[in-house]
């Protein structure tokens, strides 16, 4: 059935009102705070470093799947608190909680350490709810409150806790045990902080002064729903060209494909200082607060 038609147009009508109303408040959330909203190129020369996301090919380069690589050249450049509140593009993601074109939250904090970003987190879900008025978020089965303290765990501690095997030293056995084991068991309840992930899963992540073997990446978890994925910036330039190197060597071992090091973020990257960011996916921070079933009850037109 066609989003168009009128009756499956009224049974997501609800939710695409509220997806109106919380794009507003979230807006002026960031206003409030003094952030500067900024308009990125969508095609980019080269789309990110990950190894598993595929990108969608634009005009003689790509859709970008973030706009991380252009919002840290304006961190450079001078600015100081920016944000993105628009789309993005991931080649063949969909389901429940995927759409290869979706909306992305992405925000910057010069001189900012990364647990600043883990409460600005909270507050963003927080405004959803009270917007839609929720005093819950919910996902099929799992609720979380959004209003009550945020939960802050460990990378370690959670597999310790969460998962029957130890945890692998594989990056596909990581994966692999993280999706099955823990993160159904994070934000079940409560906001969840997922914090210290092994330095070999973030590749754009600075390590914790603490332990080198861990990175400032952390991952904000509601009813086992991952929402937004933000790190303490890494602004080493030549330990980032290795990492990105890595990456794609990595990408074209599995699937035959690379893209090209993007040499104009790295000379950037030289002249950008502390920093700390992160992603929040949109679509999904709508769906939990506004009880929605699937992503395309929060979209506009769905494919």
């Amino acid at each position: 059935m066609p989003y168009w038609e009128k009756s499956r147009h009224l049974d997501r009508r609800g939710f695409l009102h509220a997806r109106g109303a919380i794009l507003r408040a979230v807006r002026e959330w960031f206003h409030a705070q003094g952030f500067v909203e900024v308009e990125p190129n969508l095609i980019v020369p080269s789309p990110g470093a990950e190894t598993h996301i595929d990108a969608v090919s634009a005009d003689g380069g790509y859709l970008h799947t973030s706009p991380e690589f252009v919002m840290k050249r304006l961190i450079a450049a001078g600015e100081d608190k920016i944000f993105y509140l628009g789309k993005c593009w991931r080649k063949g993601e969909s389901g429940p909680l995927h759409s290869p074109e979706f909306t992305m939250i992405e925000w910057y904090r010069a001189g900012a350490p990364y647990e600043h970003i883990m409460d600005d987190c909270v507050e963003i879900v927080r405004v959803a709810a009270r917007t839609a008025q929720a005093a819950m978020l919910s996902w099929r089965d799992k609720s979380c409150d959004p209003f009550t303290a945020a939960e802050r765990i460990s990378v370690r501690d959670a597999f310790a806790e969460l998962c029957p095997i130890p945890m692998p030293s594989d990056p596909d056995a990581f994966s692999a045990a993280l999706v099955q084991y823990v993160e159904p068991g994070l934000g079940d309840g409560a906001l969840t902080m997922l914090t210290e992930h092994p330095i070999s899963e973030a590749a754009l992540a600075r390590p914790c002064p603490h332990d080198s073997s861990v990175a400032e990446r952390f991952e904000l978890y509601a009813c086992g729903v991952e929402l937004a994925n933000g790190f303490g910036e890494l602004t080493d330039p030549i330990e980032q060209r290795r990492r990105l190197i890595e990456a794609m060597d990595e990408k074209e071992k599995r699937y035959g494909a690379r893209w090209p090091i993007d040499e104009d973020f790295l000379a950037a990257l030289a002249h950008m200082p502390p920093t700390s960011g992160v992603a929040m996916g949109f679509d999904r921070l709508v769906m939990l607060a506004a009880g929605a079933r699937h992503i395309n009850d929060v979209l506009w037109t769905p494919r």
